[in-house]
């Protein structure tokens, strides 16, 4: 297939382009940046915020469009984005790969849920529920639209767990917003790649998909996976969000408290899906680089 892919460089991006490839399908690049294209690639120049260049995007030979971009922040501007790029699918039963985030479906309890629980989006992600709408109902115009909601993704020396070690680093300890029982869903780069080429090549229209490999990892054993990981001894403490919110600002300070237990079986059971690397813990400590 030959798939156009937004955000593409990104931390998730540049490793779902790289399976991609790697199954034989022929990446089309969305760039912003002209003068940085990538190697063995082909690009087309464009912006999020132009929906004239999104649409021209999308020609006739593009098989799969995979929008992995960062939210603008304007819903505005992400809707009209939307439309832009799935004008042209329209009728074709073409996809359209659209990537959402957990975090939609705010605080969980401690039963996994589902991709059938309501949303009840924290602020980073405000509108992103109402965008997701707007993805599946193109399904009504012979869309093949998809909806993944990954996890929060580690691996590759990225992510979160990324700026955790940092924080550690930087602090002397391990350190974690919210209270010891704050359990996050989460998932490997790699992983989650996997997820996003079975759901271009065979996910049905109006799917959404949880990008979760491990249900509820506990943000203390995290925090304190990234003090070794940083040079330290395990050690973790609670990080006040009073703090957390001068430091990485209050939305995100939120999202880092955000207690979730969240299931990506469906994905298991519907794509045959089957995440395989390590966990972010062993991986923190010292037993995968991958």
């Amino acid at each position: 297939m030959k798939v156009l892919v937004l955000g593409s460089t990104g931390y998730i991006g540049s490793a779902v382009v790289q399976r991609l490839a790697a199954e034989g399908h022929q990446v089309v690049h969305f760039m912003k940046d002209a003068s940085r294209p990538p190697t063995d690639a082909t690009m087309v120049v464009g912006d999020l915020t132009d929906p004239a260049s999104l649409r021209a995007a999308v020609t006739d030979d593009i098989d799969a469009v995979v929008n992995l971009a960062t939210p603008t922040g304007d819903e505005a501007v992400d809707t009209a984005a939307v439309d832009a790029l799935t004008e042209r699918l329209h009728g074709t039963g073409r996809a359209f790969v659209y990537t959402s985030g957990v975090w939609v479906l705010g605080a969980t309890g401690d039963a996994a849920v589902d991709e059938d629980a309501p949303t009840n989006a924290i602020t980073i992600v405000g509108y992103r529920p109402r965008i997701e709408q707007q993805v599946l109902a193109t399904g009504g115009e012979d869309v093949r639209a998809v909806v993944v909601r990954p996890g929060i993704a580690y691996g590759r020396g990225g992510g979160i767990p990324a700026l955790m070690t940092g924080w550690a680093r930087e602090h002397g300890t391990g350190r974690y917003v919210g209270s010891a029982a704050t359990r996050w869903p989460m998932v490997h780069v790699d992983d989650l790649a996997d997820l996003f080429v079975l759901a271009v090549a065979k996910a049905s229209a109006g799917s959404v998909l949880h990008g979760v490999a491990h249900e509820a990892v506990p943000v203390a054993a995290l925090a304190a996976a990234a003090d070794v990981a940083a040079g330290g001894t395990g050690r973790a403490e609670p990080w006040p969000l009073e703090q957390a919110a001068e430091a990485v600002g209050g939305p995100f300070a939120e999202a880092l408290g955000l207690n979730q237990v969240v299931s990506g079986q469906r994905a298991v059971t519907e794509l045959g899906w089957h995440p395989s690397r390590p966990s972010v813990l062993t991986e923190l400590a010292g037993g995968y680089r991958g």
